[in-house]
């Protein structure tokens, strides 16, 4: 493990994937919804999804005793993620810059399930079709039907400021976002007991 506590708190993908094969026991931990993960993921990594992650953050952080990396779709949840977890006393944790689709980007090996829309998709898709019908109806039954865009972009602009994203939070926790399986007691055991063999394909 030499040198791993040296690493930066945002890696690329190549020192990334350097890291996997030289250390298998750095654990990436995937903060996307459990749907996302089944769609496409690192091949051994953990699925602990960021809208879990508070409420687990104390036992995740027990079952990690060493270096984790931390995935999303493009680097913004794994940011909030680290955030929570540095507040439960973690250390080592590094973030994946561009997040999976950086890592699909250059090549490397992922493996992939029944194809949905990733959380960002759904929610430009909502907003978008927020906005729109509010407009609409605002030109021709009601103006007042134009303030809910205005909220929605207010929530946008906000969103963009802060780094986060409550509808993005709020979509996670639909059934379309949670019905693929992921058994938190499950990832922490694994996380407890696999060693090395935790960047195994899986």
């Amino acid at each position: 493990m030499a040198g791993i506590v040296a690493l930066p708190p945002v890696m690329d993908v190549a020192s990334v994937a350097d890291v996997v094969e030289d250390h298998p026991d750095v654990r990436l931990i995937d903060v996307r919804t459990p749907a996302e993960f089944e769609s496409v993921h690192i091949p051994g990594s953990y699925n602990v999804p960021l809208a879990t992650l508070s409420e687990h953050r104390r036992a995740i952080g027990d079952a990690l005793s060493g270096p984790a990396i931390l995935v999303c779709r493009s680097g913004a949840r794994a940011r909030q993620a680290e955030v929570v977890l540095r507040e439960s006393g973690m250390d080592h944790l590094h973030v994946l810059e561009g997040g999976i689709m950086a890592w699909e980007s250059r090549g490397k090996e992922v493996s992939r399930g029944g194809q949905k829309w990733d959380l960002e998709r759904q929610v430009r898709g909502l907003a978008g079709s927020l906005v729109f019908i509010s407009a609409l109806a605002g030109l021709l039954i009601q103006p007042l039907f134009g303030l809910l865009a205005l909220g929605v972009g207010a929530g946008l602009a906000f969103s963009a400021l802060t780094d986060s994203c409550a509808m993005g939070m709020l979509l996670s926790r639909l059934p379309y976002n949670r019905d693929a399986s992921c058994d938190i007691s499950e990832i922490v055991g694994r996380l407890t007991t696999e060693g090395a063999s935790g960047f195994e394909a899986r």
